[in-house]
């Protein structure tokens, strides 16, 4: 892998990426998100209930000497983990205290890494985090509950290094029609959390390795 071609959807036409910015509270943290899939970042593009139009802006990434984090590469607590650190899956004071535990058995440092690699935590992906946190599922089933929710992949830019490494294709800039792609990214999420509730409903679900077991 040198240079790969990825998307980033936005609602709005002229976007600046620039190292230090982003929200604490986004999947990986502060940093610049991004995905290979382009139809996947038209839905992004609109996914507020503004009713605005958005943009998909189109980059290529020159990987040459930049550590990715690849979290498929690692087990579905390891993510699970990482998202615990920025985003609440429940207010309850009894998720706050099992999730620092969780964090410190299956977490890892991200420290250190250009570019985080790994599902993006759609709404689907809270209904399953909340079920999870409730004990109400079992580990067996995590992974493939998660890829019913159609999360997608992708990437955030993390390092000054990586900032530096990343350039805007402008002819590869497209304009998204928000009623074509807001339906899609809200049927996505209304079929990926009924496929969630027949698994999670069905025998295959046994609850016997939940949530408060692994720590």
């Amino acid at each position: 892998m040198a240079t790969i071609t990825l998307f980033h959807g936005s609602p709005y036409e002229s976007v600046a990426p620039e190292y230090g910015l982003g929200n604490d509270k986004h999947d990986y943290g502060r940093g610049f998100y991004l995905t290979e899939s382009v139809e996947l970042a038209k839905e992004w593009a609109v996914c507020r209930p503004d009713e605005s139009n958005g943009w998909v802006h189109q980059y290529e990434l020159d990987t040459e000497g930049l550590q990715i984090l690849n979290f498929q590469e690692h087990s579905v607590l390891t993510w699970l983990a990482e998202l615990m650190k920025h985003r609440d899956a429940a207010d309850s004071k009894r998720y706050r205290v099992l999730a620092a535990k969780f964090i410190a058995k299956y977490g890892i440092d991200t420290n250190g890494y250009d570019v985080i690699k790994g599902w993006r935590a759609n709404a689907s992906y809270f209904y399953i985090a909340k079920e999870f946190v409730r004990d109400n599922v079992d580990v067996d089933i995590l992974e493939e509950l998660l890829s019913l929710g159609g999360l997608g992949i992708q990437y955030c830019v993390k390092s000054e290094k990586a900032y530096a490494q990343l350039r805007e294709i402008p002819s590869g800039l497209l304009s998204v029609s928000y009623s074509e792609f807001n339906d899609k990214y809200n049927k996505r999420d209304v079929e990926a959390r009924q496929s969630m509730r027949d698994l999670i409903d069905s025998d295959a679900n046994t609850v016997t390795n939940v949530f408060s077991t692994l720590l």
